[in-house]
């Protein structure tokens, strides 16, 4: 394992916050709707965040570029992304145990809103990264019509695709040149 497990989640949770609009095709975005808002915090463990609402949905919507931006920045420059984040909510870390997660830190004031608690996360989970020298976990697919984010946690570093669909898109691409 090469990060702590809610590093992980919340990298994780973050980089498909990212790729629901910059994954290929770019022409549809998978968080068009609350009830998408509702899935992904569903499969992200986001099981104590009342239903989401179009207001809502739209703060989460507008988070997806600064987390690209954050994701596919250097090192120096994540770093002042996530000071910035952390002093802007008061980020107070603290050891917690809710639901089927063992003791983990969360680091945003209770009862903050989705947005901040997703910022405060991002930037925690990045820390870990920041500080183990890992930067280079992102890249941005490979795929020449996506732009979405790989979050490569392989031992090998071998992840070069932000979603099966581009690696498939990629591996058919490549079988027909080979044809042809």
């Amino acid at each position: 394992m090469l990060f702590a497990h809610d590093t992980e989640m919340n990298l994780l949770s973050a980089v498909a916050l990212v790729n629901s609009l910059y994954s290929s095709p770019r022409d549809v975005d998978t968080m068009a709707t609350p009830d998408d808002l509702d899935v992904w915090l569903r499969e992200h463990s986001y099981s104590y965040v009342p239903a989401a609402t179009p207001a809502l949905l739209a703060e989460i919507q507008a988070m997806r570029e600064p987390l690209h931006d954050l994701f596919t920045a250097t090192r120096d420059d994540a770093v002042e992304t996530v000071n910035a984040w952390l002093a802007d909510a008061q980020a107070l870390p603290r050891l917690v145990r809710h639901d089927h997660l063992d003791w983990h830190i969360h680091a945003e004031p209770p009862g903050s809103s989705l947005p901040v608690q997703l910022r405060v996360e991002t930037a925690m989970a990045l820390i870990d990264v920041i500080r183990s020298d890992e930067m280079q976990r992102f890249s941005t697919c490979q795929d020449d019509s996506c732009d979405g984010v790989v979050l490569d946690l392989s031992r090998n570093r071998s992840r070069r695709y932000c979603s099966t669909t581009c690696g498939n898109r990629a591996a058919v691409a490549a079988y027909r040149a080979r044809q042809a």
